[in-house]
């Protein structure tokens, strides 16, 4: 004799939204992959980004503090770290007048080299004039003796000629000069 139990509320449930619950499982697969199908692709398109150093040069100033960092051999450099085309970064650090008048100083920015991921130099020319622009909030006179606080911003050009340039050299990093000098009177 075989005994029977009648079936548990969970079952009851089952049988009676089957449908529903099957329809709700192939919705839920359908959208994990999906999902990941989509982040395949999104991780293997172009993530354009560029670690980058500049090297600080000064002329009747020093500059110190923030986010100077000095190597082994004295040189001065800001690591700006990732930057993205389109994206803005700031770093900031203290300017020092060691003059002994008054000077309006002035930045700029030279030996912009970009490298490929061999390590090798990009010798192509650059498609557009100028791919990165350096800012800062200073204006005026600095007096001697007299310290501020800057504040450099470093803008990645967006143009889609530069971004090819970036794309077509393999470019993986770049480097640049940055001098901090009174303006020539």
């Amino acid at each position: 004799m075989k005994l029977k139990f009648p079936p548990g509320p969970i079952v009851q449930f089952i049988r009676r939204f089957w449908k529903t619950l099957l329809l709700i499982t192939l919705v839920s697969l359908a959208t994990l992959i999906l999902s990941a199908a989509i982040s395949i692709w999104l991780s293997s398109s172009h993530n354009l980004h560029l670690p980058s150093l500049g090297t600080i040069q000064v002329i009747g100033v020093e500059a110190y503090g923030g986010d100077i960092s000095t190597m082994q051999d004295g040189e001065q450099f800001i690591d700006w770290g990732t930057v993205y085309p389109g994206s803005l970064t700031n770093r900031s650090f203290y300017v020092k007048s060691i003059s002994n008048e008054p000077i309006t100083l002035q930045l700029n920015i030279s030996n912009l080299t970009f490298q490929n991921s061999e390590g090798n130099n990009v010798t192509e020319p650059l498609p557009v004039k100028n791919p990165l622009i350096l800012t800062w909030n200073y204006s005026g006179v600095l007096n001697p003796k007299e310290q501020i606080f800057v504040v450099l911003t470093l803008e990645i050009s967006p143009d889609p000629r530069f971004v090819d340039f970036i794309i077509d050299n393999d470019v993986k990093r770049f480097y640049f000069d940055i001098a901090i000098k009174p303006v020539e009177q």
